[in-house]
């Protein structure tokens, strides 16, 4: 399980962290699962409990060594997402609403064409916002003054 990269990376990922897919090859096809890890340097990503791999790791000063059961990555090709009116494998598309929104649909055949929801591990941040203003924090009255009038030219440099 070394490091490899890819040869030609996936430009638009299509598949995020916490959507249900289906492993469609390998020794797990046909098994459902949610994304854990996305992989984009090597194409790949880590389904939730599918793709065990036995993993020998020498002991240290500070863990024990042994072998452990690890999820291995999958090529991001051989999963899909499942549909949500459906449930059956579908490829997805970029749709954008009415009011400007861009949204995941499902399509392909057999596919009900509804919109996949954006998975709620994603709105979760890792790091959270600073609430106390630090040392290098603009103050807010200064962000909040107007310094240039488009209609007046004024305040624009002098060039």
């Amino acid at each position: 399980m070394g490091w490899k990269a890819a040869e030609k990376l996936i430009r638009h990922w299509k598949i995020l962290r916490g959507d249900n897919v289906v492993i469609i090859r390998g020794k797990d096809t046909g098994d459902t699962g949610v994304i854990k890890r996305v992989i984009r340097s090597q194409n790949r990503v880590i389904v939730e409990g599918k793709n065990l791999v036995k993993k020998h790791i020498k002991g240290g000063m500070h863990h024990e060594g042994g072998i452990f059961t690890v999820e291995a990555p999958l090529h991001a090709s051989n999963v899909q997402v499942l549909d949500p009116v459906t449930g059956k494998p579908c490829k997805v598309g970029i749709k954008y609403l009415e009011d400007g929104t861009k949204v995941r649909v499902s399509r392909g055949i057999g596919a009900s064409g509804a919109i996949i929801p954006r998975p709620e591990i994603l709105k979760i941040r890792t790091t959270p916002r600073p609430t106390v203003a630090g040392p290098k924090d603009t103050p807010m009255g200064l962000v909040l003054d107007k310094t240039y009038d488009p209609k007046t030219g004024k305040g624009m440099p002098d060039l």
